[in-house]
């Protein structure tokens, strides 16, 4: 598996109208959850980040808000963001155009309907980070902002420790970075201890923890 902690630069050169950070000069850092929502999970990173005052960026799966619609609500509830990660985590790359775009609208509107009144945003994050050119440009067409990031905890790695998942957070991260966590049960023994140490670290320092406006 391979996988950059940092987001190199020529990348964010590349593909510059896609989000990799924000505003550097607020002590914000923005945390972002992918593949939930899911019971098992989700709620313990509800009340991890409440403990810390901390809201952040949940990317969810259409069919797991399908499956969890009390999970999705309370996500609402507690003031956080919900976005965009397709209805079924699937690849860019070897998905076709129609039916990429077909998942990406399926998923906004299961999330429009579970929302009741709340509005649904049109942040979008490619699963695995993979987009073709002309994905991107069509999603950008109909109105989505496309959020990549600039660290990555790798808490999906069942290689890494907790602990070294921690460290790629408290040691890349800086103000206005975007950090990718997730909220999965493949996830969980890592987010588990690192999610608690980058939110202990940061606050330390004086960060806010907001969602992606």
């Amino acid at each position: 598996m391979k996988y950059t902690v940092k987001s190199p630069k020529v990348l964010q050169m590349l593909y510059p109208k896609r989000l990799w950070r924000l505003d550097p000069t607020e002590k914000v850092i923005y945390l972002t959850f992918d593949d939930g929502p899911i019971p098992e999970i989700t709620p313990w990173v509800m009340n991890t980040l409440e403990a810390f005052d901390a809201k952040a960026t949940f990317f969810c799966i259409g069919d797991n808000v399908r499956k969890h619609p009390e999970v999705y609500t309370d996500l609402l509830q507690k003031g956080h963001r919900v976005a965009n990660h397709t209805m079924h985590h699937v690849k860019g790359w070897k998905t076709p155009l129609l039916d990429y775009l077909r998942e990406t609208e399926s998923c906004h509107n299961l999330m429009e309907a579970a929302s009741g009144d709340a509005e649904v945003s049109k942040l979008f994050r490619p699963p695995y980070g993979q987009l073709r050119s002309n994905q991107s440009k069509a999603l950008q067409k109909k109105g989505y902002k496309i959020v990549m990031w600039d660290v990555l905890s790798a808490d999906f790695d069942l290689n890494l420790s907790p602990e070294k998942c921690a460290e790629n957070v408290i040691k890349h991260a800086k103000a206005g970075s975007i950090v990718v966590f997730h909220d999965s049960l493949k996830a969980a023994p890592r987010l588990q201890v690192a999610l608690p140490a980058v939110l202990k670290e940061f606050s330390k320092r004086g960060f806010a923890f907001k969602c992606i406006p």
